[in-house]
């Protein structure tokens, strides 16, 4: 049963089958041991944040595609939703709309951009997403009447899912509204669309890819139409960053540039995958989790290391809150030293 659940993809490591079975329950049962704004909202972006490493990883790890596009299918599923809600009310049928129109639009501008890009080499394909999505993110700004500009768009969700909502009282002392139905079904769609990728890469389909990965010469030797199946794959990769999209739109409200569209969130889902370990799926559940902790809580640490420390000037100001990007910078920097193969590859690699 567990294998069929994880196409026979096992995490072949005690310590990563904890460590996977910990994230899995305790994002489960979150918002009942962390209860709190902050918490809720770091679990909650943590899933869509697996859901978009994972999909990088099709790219990048399985079939050795380095895309900087990411983000802009990313913020066209965010969009697609927030743009619905806005201009057709709150309603269902107003999110179905927003998200086929993204999955959409991200499959078409795949198509293109892998059909007419992917022949050339990987950093000229690198430089061309780069330029591409940089375009997209700037048209986004521009069109402030469809997109709100800089600002971004403010929009009701579906009743059900607002805090007002309520479908019972209190369970262990956390309220059951409408809040707490949109955590579990940001939850659920996360898993759902993990299961559908490991389904893909280890398929046929997946074998494929890694095979174009590996030495795309010989994969086109022995009959295989590379350009095509890498198209397919920045396809699928596009349509579940988009869904990933959509999902933080359903859950934050609020879309703007700077939250989908921005070269940050691109350059933090690089670093998931390669903190994880490229290749995996496993590696972008464990990379997002640790990288998007450390942006939450990491300031949080260095606040109590800074009280402690207060009686000795030098350290206490190496352990300002305010110097948090320098202890995240020394913790990849130590993280790459030390697992070059990504966590998961050296948690396997052990075994």
């Amino acid at each position: 049963m567990l294998r069929s659940i994880l196409s026979d993809d096992l995490p072949r490591s005690r310590w990563l089958a904890l460590a996977l079975v910990a994230i899995l329950v305790g994002l489960a049962v979150a918002p009942f041991l962390f209860p709190g704004a902050k918490s809720l909202n770091v679990a909650a972006k943590i899933c869509v944040f697996i859901v978009l490493a994972a999909s990088f990883d099709l790219l990048l790890g399985y079939t050795g595609i380095v895309s900087f596009a990411h983000t802009m299918f990313f913020g066209i599923g965010a969009y697609g939703v927030a743009i619905s809600l806005t201009r057709m009310g709150a309603g269902w049928d107003a999110v179905a709309v927003g998200t086929v129109a993204g999955l959409v639009v991200a499959i078409v501008l795949a198509t293109v951009i892998g059909l007419f890009s992917l022949r050339v080499r990987t950093i000229f394909f690198a430089m061309i997403t780069l330029a591409v999505a940089s375009a997209f993110a700037i048209l986004a700004s521009q069109l402030s009447d469809l997109t709100g500009g800089e600002d971004g768009l403010n929009y009701r969700l579906p009743a059900v899912l607002r805090s007002s909502f309520s479908f019972g009282d209190t369970l262990f002392g956390v309220r059951l509204n409408g809040r707490l139905l949109d955590y579990y079904l940001v939850y659920a769609a996360s898993l759902g669309l993990i299961l559908v990728l490991l389904r893909i890469v280890n398929s046929p389909f997946g074998s494929v890819l890694m095979a174009i990965r590996e030495n795309p010469f010989r994969a086109e030797a022995i009959g295989y139409r590379t350009v095509v199946y890498r198209t397919i794959a920045s396809c699928i990769a596009a349509a579940t960053a988009a869904l990933a999209g959509a999902l933080l739109a359903l859950w934050s409200s609020q879309t703007n540039p700077d939250t989908t569209l921005s070269f940050d969130i691109m350059v933090d889902i690089l670093l998931m995958v390669v903190i994880g370990g490229m290749g995996t799926m496993y590696g972008a559940v464990i990379g997002a989790v640790l990288l998007v902790f450390a942006q939450n809580y990491l300031q949080d640490l260095l606040a109590i290391a800074n009280k402690a420390l207060v009686g000795v000037p030098l350290l206490a100001n190496l352990f300002h809150p305010d110097r948090w990007l320098l202890w995240l910078g020394v913790a990849f920097i130590l993280c790459v030293y030390f697992f070059p193969a990504g966590i998961v590859g050296r948690l396997r690699q052990k075994r």
